[in-house]
């Protein structure tokens, strides 16, 4: 099969192609990527917001203070584990 037995034009469903691409170009963005790519940043800034925040927040905050073990409770916990409070 020669090339030359092939007709110059394309195939009537490339030309429908054509019109689509044409089509693509004039109306401009799709309002749906508008959409998700507006979200995805909203979404992104509040992630990586967060983040700073945290970073910053375990660099300037004190560490928790733990509440004191009162003596009374120690020796309770004690006798749970098996061993002799002192003094006892």
């Amino acid at each position: 099969m020669d090339y030359d037995d092939l007709p110059d034009d394309p195939p009537p469903s490339f030309d429908r192609m054509k019109n689509v691409v044409k089509d693509a170009e004039i109306k401009g963005f799709n309002p749906g990527l508008i959409v998700l790519l507006v979200v995805g940043g909203l979404l992104l800034i509040f992630l990586v917001g967060n983040y700073l925040l945290y970073m910053y927040a375990q660099k300037t905050l004190a560490p928790k203070k733990k509440k004191p073990i009162s003596k009374k409770k120690m020796k309770r916990e004690k006798l749970k584990q098996g061993v002799s409070a002192p003094g006892e």
